[in-house]
């Protein structure tokens, strides 16, 4: 599990820019390809937080960000 500062808090992030959720407890520790077949990056979740451009949800849920209209992305 990854959590960057700022967000460490939070489960699920959304990038504001194309309306993906991204489950924080799905990145891996390191960033092997074996390890990240089929999980976000550590540098896509790197990337949005620095952007800036990102949400994060309350209450903390997959439900709730499916309410505001995004969705789960793999990375």
């Amino acid at each position: 599990m990854y959590r960057p500062k700022g967000v460490a808090d939070h489960r699920y992030i959304g990038d504001k820019r194309s309306g993906a959720v991204y489950d924080l407890d799905m990145v891996p520790e390191d960033d092997s390809p074996a390890a990240a077949a089929g999980r976000p990056s550590r540098a896509v979740i790197d990337e949005l937080v620095a952007s800036g451009r990102y949400l994060c949800f309350a209450p903390d849920t997959l439900a709730e960000a499916r309410n505001r209209g995004y969705r789960l992305r793999g990375g």
